[in-house]
């Protein structure tokens, strides 16, 4: 007999009804996120995988990570706006492609900048984000001694910009995170071989007069170390390397 209007459907149906409809109003695999094209994309350019001046081709990123095109326009304009890419009229956007005056530019303001935040963080800095700087320097330890060369820069970047938040300044915070996606996009174009753009017991020592509470020593190293890294590129003109989008992101 079928079932009256006013017949309640039993537990079941009513169940596999309401999955019925669920799946319809949610797919089952969800889409990347406008954060997470962003941070493929900037992960690639970290490792590597695409190189400064490679053109950011909406409709091929689009079908690529399988997602609407408005979504990887507002993940390149994001990265515009950190100035890891850099949109040309009638062109398209591009990885920013730093000269090597740049890059000189980007060195000595950090050097202004800097040794004074990780003065303030010595000040200001709790323990407990010591102790989480130096699980961070662990992290570098262990990708150190894994086998892909790439997997570091991120991390020793990132060394950096947590010393930045231990400050409490946030305007130089801010500073400081777009100053070092352009220093890695330098340390991409202009590493010279064999040079190791962080040396290893550079943070080792700046996370140690730290943890001693040595505001004018670590702010000493920190000018040291930054002078290091600069001296370890080649800031001479160069010819860019070409590689698919599809190549990067197989």
């Amino acid at each position: 007999m079928p079932l009256s209007k006013a017949t309640p459907l039993p537990k079941k149906t009513r169940a596999d009804a309401g999955e019925k409809l669920r799946g319809k109003l949610q797919p089952a695999d969800a889409a990347l996120t406008v954060d997470q094209i962003y941070e493929r994309i900037l992960t690639a350019i970290l490792e590597h995988r695409l190189p400064p001046g490679t053109q950011l081709v909406e409709h091929r990123l689009a079908e690529l990570f399988d997602v609407s095109r408005t979504k990887v326009r507002e993940a390149i304009g994001r990265l515009v706006h950190d100035r890891i890419a850099t949109n040309f009229p009638n062109r398209g956007a591009f990885i920013t492609s730093p000269t090597p005056d740049e890059v000189r530019e980007v060195f000595a303001t950090r050097r202004l900048i800097e040794p004074e935040l990780v003065r303030l963080a010595v000040q200001n800095g709790s323990a407990r984000q010591l102790a989480a700087l130096r699980t961070h320097v662990g992290r570098e330890a262990r990708a150190r001694a894994g086998s892909n060369p790439y997997a570091l820069m991120p991390l020793t970047g990132e060394f950096h910009l947590l010393i930045a938040e231990m400050s409490g300044n946030g305007f130089l915070a801010r500073t400081l995170r777009e100053l070092e996606s352009l220093t890695c996009l330098g340390i991409i174009l202009y590493d010279a071989p064999g040079s190791e753009s962080c040396p290893q017991d550079e943070h080792e020592r700046l996370l140690a007069t730290m943890e001693a509470r040595d505001a004018d020593g670590a702010a000493a190293l920190m000018l040291h170390h930054l002078q290091h890294i600069e001296q370890g590129l080649r800031l001479a003109p160069r010819i860019e390397e070409e590689r698919s989008l599809e190549d990067a992101f197989r």
